[in-house]
C-alpha cells in the first residue's frame, strides 16, 4: 500500500533552482518515497521531525503522517543549506 506525495510550494521552487541532471535524480527519488517513505539509507532527524535521504550532494528533507498514509517533503536543496 502506498503514500501520497505532498511537496510544499518552498521545496518546488528549491527544486526548480537545481541543475537538470540532479533535478531528475532527485524527482525520480521524491517519487520512490510513496512506495517505500523508509527507503534504505534515510534517517531521521536529531532536533527536528522529519526525516532525510541523500541524493548526491543534495538531501530531500520530509515528514511522514502513517496515519494518513502521507509524505510530506520539506525541503530540497546541498547538503551545506538544507538543514538551515
Amino acid at each position: 500500500m502506498s503514500y501520497q506525495l505532498a511537496i510544499l510550494r518552498r521545496a518546488v521552487k528549491e527544486l526548480a533552482r537545481l541543475p537538470e541532471k540532479d533535478k531528475r535524480r532527485i524527482e525520480a527519488d521524491i517519487e520512490a518515497l510513496a512506495a517505500s517513505p523508509r527507503p534504505h539509507g534515510s534517517k531521521k532527524l536529531t532536533g527536528r521531525d522529519g526525516y532525510r535521504i541523500r541524493s548526491g550532494d543534495y538531501r530531500v528533507v520530509y515528514e511522514i503522517d502513517d496515519r494518513r498514509r502521507m509524505v510530506i517533503v520539506l525541503h530540497v536543496g546541498h547538503r551545506k543549506d538544507v538543514y538551515r
